[in-house]
Formats: C-alpha cells, structure tokens, sequence
C-alpha cells in the first residue's frame, strides 16, 4: 500500500485569510500529479497569530469551508490548523478534512508560552490518529515536537500504532537545528515515517522561517528537505517499505507498556 502526500511549504500572508486562501488554492491548484493527502503549514489561514479574538473562525467559518470544497472538488484529503472559537475558548486545531467533506481535528496541546499561546488559546488533551489507505497518521503541531512522550507508540502484541507522524509547523529559522534534530528523532524512536510542514518566510512580527520541511523514513533518513523557498512538492510513501524496516529491526516490541494520562480541558 502505498500514500501519496503533498507538503505545501509556503509564505504566509500575516493575519489575512483571504489572501492567504487564494495563495494557498493557487498553489494547490499547481500539482499536477495524483496525490491523497495535502499537507498546509499551522495556522496557514493567518500565520501565528495572538489575536485569536480578531482572527479565529468557528467551525462554519470560511477557511474551513474552503477547506472542505478543496477537498470534494479535487478529491483529496487536506489538513493544517488554524485559529477557532469554541464557545469561550480559542483552538489552535488541525483540521482533517475528507473528500466527502467529513472531518475529525485535533487541538493543539503543548502551547508555545515563550511566545504566549498558552495566554490565548486553550490546550487539547486528546490525540487524533487518523486512518488513510491502511496508513494510521499521528497528527500534530509544531512545538509539540518537543515532547516525545506525547507521541509516543503505545503499541500492542499485533502492531503499532501508528505508521505515519505529521507536524505541522510556524518554526522559526533560529531554532532550525532542533526542528531537524527531533524531527528524525521521533521517525528513529517511533519507527515511523514522519512528515514536517513549515512556513517559510518572515511574520508579522519579524521573525524569520526558514521552512526546512522534511520528510523522513523509519531509519531516519531524510526523503526530502528544502530550506528557505516556497515549494509543492509530492512525495509516495510506501507501507512495503515501512514493514520492512519494522520487520528486520523489530525494536518496538521491547518498547516501555505505559498509558498517557488525560488532562482535563
């Protein structure tokens, strides 16, 4: 079985949904190869906002019916997060849009509190391990990253729990080297393919990203990488290959039995 993705690496417009939608349509509109599952960089609607009371939709809100008629129209699944109003609170949440315009999400967990998130926006406290083609997907953001307990296997006797681990990302440039470093870190530890979408490009607060999104094999060998540019690119990951590596290094059948707590909202 195989899963075809593309990671959309791009700059964002700061805290315009407009115009970051029709950039980011015109570049979907560019793939030109059959691909399942698009990849958007965090908060692609606005860049990494704080001012989630001006900007964040509600779940009826236009980026995410964009995203679903991007999905029926062109048949594809699509995911990135973005800023949402739930009541009192506001999300940073991943959106996993279907082609029959279904959708599961995720909210962020592990809040950025060096640049305030945990002052606007409330942590979620339960994971979404999404399924594709036989392919189960870990889906996460960004700072995230930096806690490997939260993406931890929790394997059984039979299989692991998940195939393929999906950050999505607003990472700056100066901070590059662990972005690299516990991206194939986590492919290593978890025996998993893992996928990294980030921005590139300066925010509104002057802060530089140098995208490096990277695609990872279980080995932690790299698939693809760029730095510094906008890019689509389509990659096909293949399960033969997964197994394979599982097979021949079977290291997650001696993994720690342990069961994350969840913490309350």
């Amino acid at each position: 079985m195989s899963l075809t993705l593309t990671l959309i690496q791009t700059d964002l417009v700061w805290e315009n949904i407009d115009a970051n939608l029709a950039l980011l349509e015109e570049k979907i509109n560019t793939i030109s190869t059959r691909t399942e599952l698009i990849v958007l960089p965090e908060m692609y609607s606005t860049g990494f906002t704080m001012q989630p009371e001006k900007l964040a939709e509600t779940m009826d809100g236009k980026a995410v019916v964009w995203m679903k008629r991007i999905a029926t129209t062109k048949k594809v699944i699509i995911i990135g997060s973005l800023a949402i109003k739930e009541g009192e609170n506001y999300f940073n949440r991943l959106i996993w849009m279907l082609p029959n315009g279904q959708y599961s999400y995720y909210d962020k967990r592990h809040l950025f509190a060096f640049s305030g998130e945990d002052n606007h926006y409330t942590s979620g406290n339960q994971r979404l391990i999404a399924q594709a083609k036989g392919w189960k997907i870990n889906l996460q953001i960004c700072y995230d990253l930096r806690f490997p307990v939260w993406a931890r296997q929790q394997t059984s006797e039979d299989e692991a729990e998940y195939d393929l681990l999906i950050y999505v990302a607003n990472w700056p440039e100066k901070r590059s080297h662990a972005w690299k470093s516990l991206l194939m870190a986590r492919a290593i530890e978890n025996q998993c393919n893992v996928v990294g979408v980030n921005r590139v490009g300066n925010d509104g607060n002057g802060i530089y990203h140098s995208g490096d999104s990277t695609v990872i094999n279980p080995l932690g060998n790299v698939l693809f990488t760029e730095k510094d540019k906008e890019t689509v690119q389509t990659i096909t990951l293949k399960k033969e290959d997964l197994n394979a590596i599982r097979n021949q290094f079977p290291f997650l059948k001696d993994a720690d039995n342990f069961l994350i707590k969840r913490k309350g909202i």
